[in-house]
This record gives C-alpha cells, structure tokens and sequence, in this order.
C-alpha cells in the first residue's frame, strides 16, 4: 500500500503541477533561530560532489588506473562554494555542511582486492596539518566557511583520529611507538574492537599510550621539504605549554585536527570509528574542541557568532536510538555522550523507515530524544558512503525517503544525491563504491523526474528549516485516519508549532487542527502553497497532493 501511494504521489507531481497555486506573497517570516537538534546535514563526498577548479585534478602522480570508481574524480573546494553561492543547499533547507575530510591523503594506492584505490574518500590521512591539493588550498576553504556563513550554513569536518592511511611504496609507516599494525579486530568484546586494526594495513594510532613520543621521522621530513618544519614545531611547542598535555599521539592528533577550528572557524566535527579508540580520547577532543572554538569566536567578534556550542557528532557504527546512552560492546557499556559528544549517528532509523509506520517511527523518536536521551541528539541518515544495505537502494521510493526522513524527530542527514535519487548501484563497481558516484549536474537540470524529486525534498528541507518544532519539537498524533499530527517546540526565547498531514488523498481534505490552532487562525500550506483558515476546528484544502505542512502565515 506505501509504494501504491507514493507511484500515485509520483504521478500527481509529474502531471498535476499546473493545478497547485503559487505560494502568495507574505511578509517576512522572523528568523529562525539554529539548533543542532533540528539540523539539516548534508553530507558530501569531497571529491564526488562537484569539480569547481579541473586544474587541481592530479597531484602525486596519483595517475595509476583504478577500480572503477576508486580513483580521484575531481570534486573540490571551490565546487562546494559554486552551489553554496549558487543557493543550490538554502534552496534544500541544509543549514550545516558536512565534508569528508580534506586533509593531504596517502600519495600512494592500495589494492583491496576490489581493484587498486586511491584515498579519494580522505579516509587514509598521510598528513593532518595539510589540505589535500587535490580537494583545494586553505584559501579555498577559507572562503568556503565565509560563503557558507553568510548564508546560515554551519561547517562540519571529518575527524580521523584512530588510524593513518596505508602503508605503500610511498607511505611509509610510522613508528611503533605512535601505531600498531596488529592484530586485526574481531569485534567480539571491548579490547578486540578497540586495540586492534579494522582492516589489514591500516595502522592503528595508539590512543591509549601513555609514553611521550617525537614527531615521525616521515612527517618531520616532509615538512623539512616543504620549508615548514619550524613554524610546525614552534606550533605544537605552544599547544603543549598552553594546554600542559604530554607529547603522546592522540594529543599531537587532536592539536593537529584543533587547528582547522582556530584557523577556518569552523563549527563541528563529525568524528570517524569512535567505538574503536577509547571512551576518555574524546572527552580530552571535546574539550581542545571547546577551547578553541571559544578562542576563535573571542578573537572574531565581527562574525557574530550565536551561543551554539562547538558540534561533535560521533560514529559509533551500529549504534541505534534505542540504545539510548550506552553502547553495548558484550562484556561492556559505554555512555560516548558523556562529557564528549553531542549527538550519535543513529544506524537504526534506515530499518525503522522500512518496517515502521510513520506514527511508530514518529512517536518513539520523539519519546526516546525527550526522555532518555535528553540533552543529546541523534542524526539519523537513510543512505551513505559506507552503508551496503541503506533505505531504498535501488531508489524506487524517492518521495518517501524525504518524508520519512526530513519529519523524524532528531538531526537530518541528507547523502549527497539522495535528494535527486542518484542512483547508488552502479554497474561495473564493487564494494562502497557503487555508493560513491559523481553528482550528474546536467541531469539535475535537465531531467523533468529529477527535478520533481528535488522540489519535494525542497519544499519539506525548508519547511523543516524554518520550524525547530520539526526535528526538535514533541511530536503527538491528532488523528489516525486521515494521518494528522502536530510538532511542538517551546524553550526560554522561542515558541513553534505545526501540523502535519501523510496520505492524505489527493483533491479535497478536512482536517483536524483545533487542538493546536485558534479558531479563525490564517494558516498556509507550505506544500502546495495554498492559504485557508481554521473553521469549527478545521481546514479544507483542497490540492492535487497527498502531504499538507500547516503554518502560521506570518
């Protein structure tokens, strides 16, 4: 029955536009004031998302054929601010960025068995103080925040802080007393998931280390050849007397990744196999994290930043919302909220779409993130880089994947292309890779289908972007049958509500709003654009779509 409703939702929007009215002319809505709880995250692939400046295509002889789709493809810095600039991301309601990370990658390849790959995805860092130049130079990304900000966009960075890349014939490794290169993980308790290598050949930091150690002979001759071991030295000399950390890895590590806050301003990190690196690691991050986001902020006062702290969201894979604060590795428990994160990916909401109706989905998630986890957040996502078994692979249920995904309680993880159904199987490819295709822009501008995807995810994201009621607020059913149910936000400094309606059917529909709005109250649907007035407790409205999003006109 869900996939008849939207193949019906699908066929009103390609053939029943002309009958939707313009959205009037109103006057300006009051800001909306920012909150991580209600974000919109778009999470993009660097390298795939769009190349802004073919000029920086190859560096390091990185020219060796790959696997299809396993070497770099040109997505840059200077891509990311064209569409900033361009509106493509406030047309989406995104209000927060999330790049994979930037920093200067292995200049050599692996084979995985999945045919030879380069470090396009900037997993595999070679160098935590530099920008990788194939993404762009700190210039780039400096504009980039600028141009982000400007708009009300928030920057998250990848942070890496339990591995380096692999070792190749131009990688070499680093010494035993920063990494270990075995055993591998086996993921059966505590210790053979943290003290162990995910994979063959990707050197795992010590983190736990409590012996001081020098900088790698590698880097220290890098930087000699690139004319900048001095500043380097002088730099991490002055963390360490401000900060009284002794020299060990995770705390070179954090300084190094600390930098991209005192230097760019920007606003969060999403942090990569935090279940794989001690609990205590990221309670000492948060804190390098907070103090220098408040010295930055202190020192650029003309930025006008708000009080939203520094953002930390973590992958602890396989963590659900259900978990609440702990995660549950069998022989122990560990609360990554404490002291540390401010919001877990949620791994569990890709399966609560597929087998959940929206009022279980809705209802529960409202209930765990007002109730155990309050104070925290998750962020749930439906598709991503890494995820061989996400929501709608095959991407037959476009629409849905927007509703289910932009009206569930918690932070919105959009994956680049979900929001214009780029296709996540791709022939030819093996592994993650047939997740990590190139945006086809010509298709997005060209394509009717396309197009109409995007105007629905559109229309929801800004929806959802001017009302903290959606993702942060109470959610509570008004009625089953028509689906109705409203959102509620309330803190010290902001009040919101909405109501909500889901398979609806199309052409005239009555309502039920008078346990939220007045009598006589002027609402909107910000759907169809379509004004109408609350009566004896009621609205009609009548359009040719299955889905009303009630608003206050302003």
């Amino acid at each position: 029955m869900k996939n008849n409703f939207y193949l019906r939702f699908l066929l009103l929007c390609l053939f029943c536009v002309s009958c939707a009215q313009k959205t009037p002319s109103h006057p300006a809505r009051p800001a909306t004031p920012f909150i991580w709880e209600n974000a919109t995250v778009y999470f993009l692939l660097t390298d795939r998302f769009n190349n802004g400046d073919p000029s920086n295509d190859l560096h390091f002889d990185r020219n060796r054929p790959t696997g299809k789709l396993r070497g770099f493809k040109g997505g840059d810095l200077k891509g990311i601010t064209q569409k900033i600039e361009e509106g493509y991301f406030t047309d989406l309601g995104v209000n927060a960025l999330w790049m994979t990370p930037l920093v200067e990658q292995i200049h050599g390849g692996v084979d995985e068995g999945t045919g030879f790959t380069y470090g396009f995805h900037g997993y595999w860092t070679k160098d935590w103080t530099a920008l990788d130049p194939n993404f762009g130079t700190r210039e780039e990304l400096r504009q980039l925040v600028a141009a982000a900000h400007k708009r009300g966009i928030r920057i998250l960075l990848d942070a890496v802080i339990n591995h380096t890349g692999p070792v190749t014939e131009k990688d070499p490794v680093w010494p035993e007393d920063w990494v270990r290169t075995g055993p591998r993980c086996t993921y059966q308790d505590y210790h053979s998931t943290v003290s162990c290598t995910l994979i063959e050949n990707l050197p795992d930091i010590k983190t736990e280390s409590v012996q001081e150690v020098s900088l790698p002979p590698p880097l220290i001759a890098k930087w000699k050849a690139e004319g900048r071991y001095e500043a380097e030295v002088a730099s991490l000399a002055a963390f360490f007397e401000r900060t009284g950390y002794p020299r060990l890895p995770k705390y070179y590590i954090m300084k190094w990744l600390s930098d991209y806050i005192s230097d760019f301003g920007i606003d969060g990190f999403r942090v990569d196999t935090v279940k794989h690196t001690e609990e205590a690691v990221w309670q000492d991050f948060r804190t390098v994290c907070e103090n220098a986001f408040a010295a930055y902020k202190a020192a650029h006062p003309e930025q006008g930043f708000d009080d939203q702290d520094f953002y930390l969201v973590g992958e602890v894979y396989n963590y659900n919302i259900g978990n609440g604060l702990f995660y549950d590795f069998g022989d122990r428990k560990v609360n990554y909220f404490d002291r540390a994160f401010s919001s877990l990916i949620n791994f569990e909401c890709k399966w609560n779409a597929a087998q959940d109706s929206y009022e279980k989905q809705f209802s529960r998630y409202s209930d765990l993130l007002k109730g155990p986890l309050k104070g925290y957040g998750v962020l749930n996502y439906l598709s991503s880089h890494d995820d061989s078994q996400p929501f709608d692979k095959d991407r037959s249920q476009p629409f849905e994947t927007a509703t289910r995904l932009l009206l569930s309680p918690g932070t919105a993880q959009i994956y680049y292309g979900d929001e214009v159904a780029r296709s996540l199987v791709v022939e030819g490819t093996s592994g993650d890779a047939t997740l990590r295709s190139v945006m086809d822009w010509e298709t997005i501008e060209n394509d009717t289908a396309v197009q109409q995807v995007l105007s629905h995810w559109q229309k929801l994201g800004r929806f959802r972007n001017r009302h903290l009621s959606v993702g942060a607020g109470i959610h509570t059913i008004l009625t089953q049958e028509p689906y109705v149910f409203q959102r509620s936000y309330t803190s010290d400094n902001h009040r919101d509500k909405v109501v909500i309606g889901l398979s609806l059917p199309a052409g005239l529909k009555t309502l039920s709003v008078g346990a939220v709005f007045e009598e006589g109250t002027s609402l909107v649907d910000a759907y169809s654009g379509i004004n109408t007035v609350v009566r004896h407790g009621q609205v009609q409205l009548d359009t040719p779509y299955s889905i009303v999003l009630l608003e206050n006109i302003p």
